[in-house]
C-alpha cells in the first residue's frame, strides 16, 4: 500500500470532493479517480462513496481516515522532535481574520524582521482551522475545542462595539438608543464563527431588511464600509487605536467573545514553535493591551489606556475615508428607504 495514496484520500476526505483535492494538491481530477480506485481494491473495501456534488466517507473510510489522521500526526511530530532546537522553518499560524488583519498583522512584520530565518504562514480567515487534523501548528478563534489532546489558551477577551465614519454622523446623525438605531443603515459581518442572531435580538426585530445594507464574510470589508460611510459597523473596541477617524455610536450594546490560542502539546519540544507562541501569550497580555481584559472598556477610554501601543497598527494605512471622501464631494446622500426585498438561496457547496 502506497503511503501517498493514504495521504491522497486523506485530502480527499477532508475536501469532500476528489476535484477540490486534486486542484488543492496541484494534481489533475483523473490522476486522483485512478488512485483512489486504487487504494480501495488494494483494502478491498469502499472508501468514499461518490455523489455528482462531492465525496462522502464510508463506515470503513472514517476508520482508515482515522488511523491515517493519527499516522499523518506522528509524522509531524517526528518531524518536529528533528528541528527542536532549530529556530528557521515554517511555522503555521490560523487566525480569524479580524484580529489576524488589525492586530497580528501589523506586529508580526517587526517580530519577523528579528526573526527572519522563519517563515510565518499566516491564514487570516473566518473558516477555524483544525489543529487536531493538521490544518494548523497553531490556532486563534473564539470557540473552544472540544478535543482533550489539545493545548487551550485564553489569551483574552475580543470586545466590539458599533462605530461610524464621521462623514455618516455629520450627514446623518448617529443613534443614541437602540430604538433609533433600526432607522439606520448598518453593516453586517456573517461568519459561521459569528452568531448569525446577534443584530436581530440587540435591535428586537425579525427581519434586518432595510436595516443591513451591506452583508459581508470580511471583518476587513466591514471597516472599509464603514470608513466610507455606509453605516454602522461592529469593530473591535481599540479600532479608534488603528483608524482614529471613526466614530463611536453610543446606543447601549457591545459584544464580546473569549479568545483561544489552540496548539498540540508536542509543540512545547519545538524550540521555534514555543518562541511564536509566547509572543502571542505577550501580545494579548491583557496588563499591556488593556481592550483583551474581561471587563468592557469605552473605545474613547481604551485609546487612552493604551497610548502607544497601537501605534504599529496606526502606522498601516486605512485609506478609505481619504479615498472615498475625494468620489463623495457634492454628492448628496440620504438614508434608503427601507424596503421589503427578496431573500436569495445561497449558493449550494459542493
Amino acid at each position: 500500500m502506497n503511503w501517498d495514496d493514504c495521504r491522497l484520500f486523506f485530502a480527499c476526505a477532508e475536501a469532500g470532493s476528489l476535484r477540490k483535492a486534486a486542484i488543492e494538491l496541484g494534481v489533475d481530477s483523473a490522476t486522483v479517480t485512478r488512485r483512489m480506485d486504487r487504494l480501495e481494491e488494494q483494502l478491498g473495501h469502499r472508501l468514499l462513496v461518490r455523489y455528482k456534488n462531492g465525496v462522502k466517507l464510508t463506515p470503513f473510510g472514517l476508520s482508515v481516515f482515522e488511523e491515517v489522521a493519527s499516522m499523518m500526526r506522528a509524522t509531524q511530530n517526528i518531524s518536529r522532535l528533528s528541528h527542536a532546537g532549530d529556530l528557521r522553518g515554517l511555522i503555521r499560524l490560523a487566525v480569524t481574520e479580524g484580529l489576524g488583519t488589525y492586530w497580528i498583522l501589523p506586529k508580526l512584520i517587526d517580530w519577523q524582521r528579528a526573526n527572519n530565518l522563519l517563515t510565518i504562514d499566516f491564514r487570516a480567515s473566518m473558516q477555524e482551522a483544525d489543529v487536531s487534523r493538521l490544518e494548523a501548528d497553531i490556532a486563534i478563534q473564539f470557540h473552544r475545542p472540544a478535543a482533550a489532546d489539545l493545548k487551550i489558551v485564553k489569551l483574552g477577551r475580543l470586545h466590539t462595539y458599533p462605530f461610524v465614519s464621521a462623514d455618516y454622523r455629520n450627514r446623518f446623525g448617529v443613534p443614541k438608543s437602540l430604538a433609533e438605531a433600526v432607522e439606520h443603515r448598518f453593516v453586517e459581518q456573517a461568519s459561521p464563527l459569528l452568531d448569525e442572531e446577534v443584530m436581530k435580538r440587540a435591535l428586537s426585530v425579525d427581519d434586518l431588511s432595510g436595516i443591513v445594507g451591506i452583508r459581508t464574510n470580511a471583518s476587513s470589508a466591514v471597516l472599509y464600509a464603514v470608513e466610507l460611510g455606509a453605516g454602522i459597523g461592529v469593530l473591535p473596541s481599540y479600532a479608534l487605536n488603528f483608524c482614529p477617524q471613526l466614530v463611536p455610536v453610543d446606543m447601549g450594546v457591545e459584544y464580546s467573545l473569549d479568545i483561544f490560542m489552540i496548539y498540540h502539546p508536542d509543540l512545547k519540544k519545538s524550540e521555534r514553535h514555543m518562541r511564536v507562541i509566547e509572543w502571542l501569550k505577550r501580545i494579548f497580555d491583557p496588563r499591556f493591551y488593556p481592550c483583551f481584559r474581561d471587563e468592557f472598556i469605552h473605545p474613547v477610554d481604551l485609546m487612552r489606556s493604551m497610548g502607544d501601543t497601537g501605534r504599529t497598527a496606526r502606522e498601516r494605512i486605512y485609506s478609505a475615508i481619504n479615498f472615498g471622501a475625494s468620489h463623495l464631494t457634492g454628492t448628496s446622500l440620504r438614508p434608503a428607504p427601507r424596503v421589503a426585498v427578496a431573500s436569495v438561496d445561497e449558493e449550494p457547496i459542493e
